[in-house]
């Protein structure tokens, strides 16, 4: 088995949802933005955030700022709130000690997701990143499993695993690309997907079975 494996970030490597309602509240408070603009913020980027949605905010509220002002603001702000807990830091190290190469797969604007592995320490951890920003896809296509690979230096040819909370993006595109799957549950599954090979209640119970592969 190839002792390759691929994990999403946000909601499985990384807590997106709490990070997002400090950095919303601190962006409003900080252009002192106007009543309804917090609310609105919350609802457009409760599932992902680009610049566009910065240049719809300036539209909607009458904003003198610049789109792009407010999105740097923005991305500099969560990545100083995103967390990734001590134990799943230390997971990923045990897995490159027993040489496992590790990339992140995940859907998002590419500067905003390399600031919050940067905030979270994960960096030094993986091998390669593709985010779906890179090529303008996003997951389950299989082009973006195969930008990953191809950062960390592997084939998708050779397999591996895929490890995440999203059972379409994540699960699915994980089968479409040859890997085998890890699902972190919480969210419904879809009727019609295959099922996940393994399924945990934390990420690192994941890491738990990867390591228990190559023991």
């Amino acid at each position: 088995m190839s002792r390759t494996v691929f994990f999403d970030l946000d909601g499985t490597l990384a807590d997106r949802q709490s990070a997002l309602s400090d950095a919303v509240t601190d962006l409003c408070r900080s252009r002192a933005l106007p009543a309804g603009a917090e609310q609105w913020l919350r609802t457009e980027l409760a599932d992902r955030a680009t610049t566009g949605d910065f240049a719809r905010l300036r539209e909607a509220f009458g904003l003198d700022v610049s789109a792009a002002d407010l999105w740097q603001e923005y991305v500099d702000l969560m990545a100083a709130a995103v967390t990734c807990r001590p134990e799943v830091l230390e997971g990923l190290a045990r897995l490159r000690a027993a040489a496992w190469t590790i990339g992140v797969i995940t859907n998002g604007a590419g500067d905003i997701q390399r600031a919050k592995l940067a905030g979270t320490g994960l960096t030094s951890l993986v091998d390669g990143v593709a985010a779906s920003g890179d090529l303008e896809i996003r997951k389950p296509d299989r082009r973006l499993f195969e930008l990953g690979a191809a950062r960390c230096g592997v084939s998708l040819v050779d397999g591996g695993w895929m490890v995440g909370d999203n059972p379409t993006g994540d699960i699915s595109g994980g089968h479409q690309a040859g890997l085998r799957t890890i699902w972190l549950r919480g969210r419904p599954w879809p009727d019609g997907l295959p099922a996940a090979h393994r399924v945990v209640d934390d990420v690192t119970d994941a890491i738990t079975i990867l390591l228990a592969e190559t023991e």
